[in-house]
């Protein structure tokens, strides 16, 4: 039996008059009755929303979007303040789990702060589509670095080598006009040390990013990220150029350590303190190393050295719109005022630098240096 007969047999027999509502004990003998093919993770939620309600009755939206498996914000607050507990160390008393399945819950106990998501996540989870996102952009990045290492045959600080600012990939001030720059970037390091902080967050902290909350939501958090930061440049810091993804990367990052700060006791990643104080002190000093480079860089250029205001631009996009996109896990994001309030702010700052880009280099009279 697929969902829609499944579906379409639940309403004609437990809610004929279109009440929108399902009372449980005659829900329960019709999966017995009928052997309908319903995951017992998913029977023993419907029981515990059943029972959060007074008249013990299953809302029949909420019972299609868990069959379709989707949760919407009041399944999961009844769910939250239910009678029946779920056990909160169910998943870690799993045993006999292969290889992967025991990757997935240490995901699910890295990235959700909730024992219902956790186990939600776990027993739902699926294999396709895969998170392909970070792992493409991670090896082209690589493949690019490893090409240009091999033309200038220099592996680190290659902004020294003159013929690295020719890229067609690099955002330069004087090439505002060639629009994909603004996000090619990305693909650009400034040396091995760069690239190998960017990947290894991007496949530590992203790809279970990714395989929780899906490949849209952390691809547009990651591109809003990079996009912000090449324009945040444009404004704040004109006559530099810019190379690296750590606009992109440092959006997931702020992202997953506000959602960790602000659901503490929630989330059950081990050593959570520690890790939260390297990553900290990691993030810092690469911001650091990027403010030392760009005002006083060790070896003599032939102009500016890349900004370092796309780390901060990152930053205030992962704690504004990307914590937004992690606390909804499972919920529609259109359904949320204040994803549409983050949304509208940031396409506010979008067509401000845009009219920026083209009409105050020359009002202000920025002297930027000739492009390459």
């Amino acid at each position: 039996m697929d969902r829609s007969s499944l579906l379409q047999l639940i309403q004609e027999q437990l809610d004929p008059e279109n009440t929108g509502f399902i009372g449980v004990e005659t829900f329960a003998s019709l999966v017995h009755s009928h052997e309908l093919p319903l995951d017992p993770a998913k029977l023993e939620m419907l029981v515990a929303l059943a029972q959060s309600n007074d008249e013990g009755q299953i809302c029949y939206q909420e019972l299609v979007d868990l069959i379709s498996s989707k949760r919407s914000s009041s399944f999961k607050r009844a769910i939250a303040n239910g009678q029946r507990a779920l056990p909160r160390d169910g998943l870690l008393d799993e045993t006999s789990l292969g290889f992967y399945k025991r990757f997935v819950r240490y995901v699910a106990y890295e990235i959700l702060p909730c024992e219902m998501d956790r186990r939600w996540y776990f027993y739902q989870h699926r294999t396709c589509p895969p998170p392909v996102f970070m792992a493409i952009i991670t090896l082209t990045q690589i493949i690019v670095f490893l090409c240009y290492g091999a033309r200038l045959n220099k592996w680190v600080l290659q902004t020294y080598h003159p013929e690295y600012m020719k890229s067609p990939l690099i955002y330069h001030p004087g090439h505002r006009a060639r629009a994909w720059r603004f996000v090619t970037y990305m693909f650009m390091h400034v040396g091995l040390e760069q690239l190998g902080f960017n990947a290894l967050l991007q496949l530590m902290i992203g790809v279970p990013l990714e395989m929780v909350h899906g490949i849209l939501r952390i691809s547009f958090l990651y591109l809003a990220g990079v996009l912000a930061g090449s324009l945040t440049v444009s404004i704040t810091d004109m006559r530099a150029p810019l190379v690296g993804g750590s606009g992109g990367v440092y959006a997931l990052c702020s992202a997953h350590l506000a959602n960790v700060v602000m659901n503490w006791a929630g989330m059950r990643c081990p050593y959570k303190l520690l890790r939260m104080v390297l990553a900290l002190v990691c993030m810092s000093s690469e911001v650091g190393r990027a403010v030392w480079l760009r005002f006083s860089p060790p070896l003599p250029s032939s102009g500016p050295q890349p900004s370092f205001m796309a780390h901060l631009a990152g930053a205030i996009v992962g704690i504004s719109m990307g914590l937004t996109i992690l606390r909804s896990y499972e919920e529609n994001l259109q359904d949320q005022c204040g994803w549409w309030v983050v949304l509208l702010s940031y396409a506010t700052f979008l067509v401000f630098a845009i009219f920026w880009n083209i009409f105050a280099y020359d009002l202000l009279g920025a002297q930027i240096p000739p492009p390459p």
